[in-house]
């Protein structure tokens, strides 16, 4: 059985959201995936990015500087 961790997970409205914030984070180094949106989330498109919660103020200081947006934040245990 695997672990589970905690994660920090950014849901988006739209598909092309989720894609220039990918983007945006192999542009400035903040590590993490795409994938889909969690059970305990909702989002407009589906899809969601999976990085390590120490990443909170970094990917928000880069939302706000690139004026990227994106439906909801949350630490959730997977």
């Amino acid at each position: 059985m695997r672990s589970r961790k905690i994660k920090l997970v950014v849901s988006f409205y739209t598909t092309a959201d989720a894609f220039a914030f990918e983007a945006a984070c192999k542009q400035v180094g903040v590590s993490g995936r795409l994938g889909t949106v969690p059970r305990q989330m909702s989002a407009g498109c589906g899809m969601a990015w999976y990085a390590e919660p120490e990443s909170r103020d970094r990917i928000v200081a880069m939302c706000t500087e690139q004026h990227l947006e994106y439906e909801d934040m949350a630490e959730i245990e997977r």
